[in-house]
């Protein structure tokens, strides 16, 4: 148990994920004093510690209980949790996937081999730096190839015959197909998970650590949503409400005297937010 009054969260120093992690810290109202090569900033308005370290450090400082609290990347957090022992996950828990850091880890093969199944895999050799992750995969599926431990510049390993296949992250797939490289299987889907040690905390930091995943909460659904508001002819009222795709029932507000006109206020998701809109237009909305 931490003998610490403040919470410790462990965010990447730099790289992919550290800017949006400050981001989404800020929009939760938190400020902290951030000064050049100091690893440890205090938050100025919130018992909280934020602590700049290296991404494949963060599970286990938060499983050893240097920080009570992490952001990492679900494939950061499971291949160095898998390297640490096969039990390590069980000290780590996943507080909520914060919806940034998307990629995926895969299997790719040259475009020009005859790629069947993952038995296609057996006897080759296979460049990564997810050796955790592959491995367990390949075991699973009770496959024998040799797993090529790499740190950097995965996609040119086939190309220089270091090995047949890599195992590598992917977002667009562009980096692949230009080094003639192909996807054939998909082993994690990731993205920026809010962590936490599975031990209790003492009772002040688990009620800082409950109202800042509250925080985190809500900045995260209203990132999710659009606030419409429209007038509408009374009449088309039924079909509106049919397409609007509100959490509630949508604030009706009477318009003149004689009935006819409605304000509707609603609050809508935004990812499908502006075909909402189209089909609101083409039923009487306004305004």
């Amino acid at each position: 148990m931490s003998t610490r009054q403040r919470l410790r969260i462990a965010l990447q120093k730099s790289g992919r994920l550290n800017d949006k992690s400050l981001g989404l810290l800020a929009r939760c109202g938190l400020s902290f004093e951030m000064r050049k090569d100091v690893l440890l900033a205090p938050c100025e308005n919130f018992p909280l510690d934020l602590m700049l370290v290296r991404d494949d450090d963060i599970p286990e400082y938060v499983h050893d209980g240097i920080c009570d609290l992490g952001i990492v990347g679900q494939n950061v957090l499971q291949e160095k949790l898998l390297l640490k022992s096969p039990s390590a996950s069980d000290g780590v828990k996943v507080l909520r996937k914060l919806g940034f850091g998307t990629c995926r880890l895969s299997l790719a093969v040259p475009k020009e081999f005859d790629y069947q199944s993952p038995s296609s895999l057996s006897g080759k050799r296979i460049a990564t730096s997810y050796a955790g992750i592959l491995k367990q995969y390949l075991d699973a599926q009770k496959i024998t190839a040799e797993i090529i431990p790499l740190t950097g510049s995965v996609e040119i390993a086939p190309t220089v015959k270091i090995a047949d296949f890599i195992c590598d992250l992917v977002s667009s797939g562009e980096t692949l197909r230009s080094n003639g490289l192909r996807e054939v299987e998909v082993l994690l889907k990731s993205e920026a998970v809010l962590v936490r040690a599975v031990g209790a905390l003492p009772a002040s930091q688990e009620k800082s650590a409950a109202r800042l995943l509250a925080r985190i909460e809500g900045v995260i659904k209203a990132s999710q949503n659009k606030y419409i508001m429209m007038n509408a002819p009374r009449n088309a009222l039924e079909t509106i409400k049919g397409i609007l795709p509100g959490m509630e029932s949508p604030s009706i507000i009477p318009l003149g005297d004689d009935g006819e006109k409605i304000a509707i206020h609603a609050v809508a998701r935004e990812n499908i937010f502006w075909e909402t809109m189209e089909r609101l237009k083409a039923a009487g909305a306004s305004s």
